[in-house]
């Protein structure tokens, strides 16, 4: 029986050819297709996902209460409405959006199913990709005239661990969120849940519902910011037509975020200030803000989590979780100790420790024999690689919503790709100066991006190799400046 979301998979020929390969069929790679099938419709195009369902991160995860972190407003597509005044949306209506938009542009028969792209090899005399997959173990070989990698940038086979001492001892289960049993049952259960970034305090009152009691043990907090379920802009206009409301309340939701976090940038105090003086007022007096709900960092050196009509609080008020900070000394049969002493009884602990970085899904590049190292490479406007040719990936916003820069990049590839109609070019690179000087891809201090840095190209430090994490700026750099401006080489 075929899983919602997939289609059953076309056997391709040896080696057969497309114009355009998309790898993954998530909400960027969805997104590519649909754009493409309408700026390009004469192009042959192909997806290749290495799941069975599409979907990508909202497919995969599971765990209750699994909702977005940006505003469904910007997180749907520019071109395609995101219905309804629900501004933080439920994974399952996430996933039911991407799949429905799938279907209206006939987008499901481009994906072949459970080909894992494993590597990709670019030869300039032919001007082609020659693209291997896995295929259920069977290899399979395509070639393509332009790769666009949409697969995001984490690991969807296994979610980051640390080394949390003596977690062997502990009698219960143990559960990353990234693979949650569909058979777990916490009911009555005593819950310890170890992080405090969006998915724990996702978890949290989700699990509450159910269990004895749920606390999140973390080594140090997370700004916690409310905002309303539902917009409120949202449903005071919901008289007027989708094609002008939704524009509208799109544009409020870019410019309110924009803001925020060039206040928070510009004065950082202040934001602290505000935040803590928010989060104090919704805390119950036995919770200490400046322990638990307190960063040491800056709001923006890590993206802020954000609860609808302030759920988390709510659990807390009620007595069904509790908030624990500090280092983890040991696990023990039941449950674990902290360096301070503190006692923590639990029946089942959830590790909501991160992910594991994974650019470009791990595939191994080639450009006429060399290695592509992409942790050597300069990101060409954050969507190509220096030295690279007929290739771009998308890789969404840290301090907005994902789909705002999936949007821009998918824009600048359809209109890269009628240029390279128009001039008659088959073949297209960025090429870096000499004298460029990196500056990180992505300039937050998280845990999960720390640890993977390495792995990801460099931007420069001037345009357009440097983009500032600027809607409004980067529109005018990927959306409206001309492709042909001396630093793309073509041939």
């Amino acid at each position: 029986m075929t899983e919602q979301g997939a289609q059953p998979t076309p056997e391709p020929a040896a080696s057969e050819h497309v114009d355009v390969l998309v790898v993954g069929a998530g909400l960027s790679g969805i997104g590519a297709a649909c754009r493409l099938s309408v700026e390009h419709p004469h192009r042959s195009v192909a997806v290749l996902e290495g799941r069975a369902a599409s979907g990508g991160t909202w497919d995969l995860f599971r765990y209750p209460g699994i909702r977005s972190d940006s505003d469904m407003f910007t997180f749907g597509y520019r071109w395609r409405p995101w219905q309804g005044d629900r501004a933080l949306a439920d994974g399952p209506f996430i996933l039911d959006y991407l799949r429905t938009v799938a279907r209206e542009y006939d987008v499901d028969r481009l994906v072949r199913y459970r080909h894992r792209v494993v590597s990709a090899a670019w030869d300039s005399a032919t001007a082609r990709w020659t693209v291997e997959a896995d295929h259920d173990g069977t290899p399979v070989t395509m070639t393509a005239s332009f790769l666009w990698c949409c697969g995001g940038y984490y690991d969807t086979e296994r979610g980051y661990t640390p080394d949390l001492p003596g977690l062997d001892q502990f009698a219960g289960p143990v559960v990353h969120p990234q693979h949650w049993p569909e058979d777990l049952d916490w009911t009555d259960q005593r819950v310890a849940v170890i992080g405090s970034g969006a998915t724990a305090v996702t978890l949290l009152p989700a699990l509450a519902e159910a269990a004895a009691h749920v606390t999140m043990v973390q080594r140090s907090p997370t700004y916690v910011v409310t905002v309303p379920a539902r917009d409120p802009l949202a449903r005071r206009l919901g008289w007027l037509p989708e094609r002008v409301r939704y524009p509208i309340i799109r544009w409020k939701q870019i410019l309110v975020a924009m803001l925020s976090f060039q206040l928070s940038r510009r004065w950082p105090d202040r934001a602290r200030a505000l935040i803590r003086s928010w989060t104090h007022r919704q805390l119950p007096d036995h919770v200490d803000v400046d322990t638990h709900f307190h960063p040491p960092y800056n709001p923006w050196d890590q993206r802020l989590c954000l609860v609808p009509d302030g759920d988390l609080y709510r659990v807390l008020r009620s007595g069904a979780a509790s908030v624990a900070t500090g280092t983890i000394e040991t696990f023990t049969p039941s449950g674990l100790r902290l360096t301070s002493g503190e006692e923590i009884e639990a029946d089942l602990v959830v590790t909501a420790t991160g992910l594991v970085l994974k650019p470009f899904g791990g595939i191994t590049l080639t450009v006429d024999g060399e290695k592509v190292d992409p942790g050597s490479s300069y990101a060409y406007k954050a969507l190509m690689l220096s030295g690279v040719p007929n290739f771009a990936f998308t890789v969404g916003y840290t301090n907005a919503s994902w789909t705002l820069k999936a949007d821009l990049v998918a824009d600048y590839v359809c209109r890269l790709l009628a240029h390279l109609d128009e001039r008659g070019h088959r073949e297209v690179r960025p090429v870096a100066g000499p004298d460029l000087r990196p500056t990180p891809f992505m300039p937050l201090s998280s845990g999960y991006i720390q640890r993977s840095a390495h792995l990801l190209p460099q931007q420069g430090d001037r345009e357009p190799w440097l983009l500032r994490q600027n809607y409004l700026h980067d529109r005018r750099v990927i959306h409206r400046a001309p492709i042909d401006d001396g630093v793309l080489v073509f041939r």
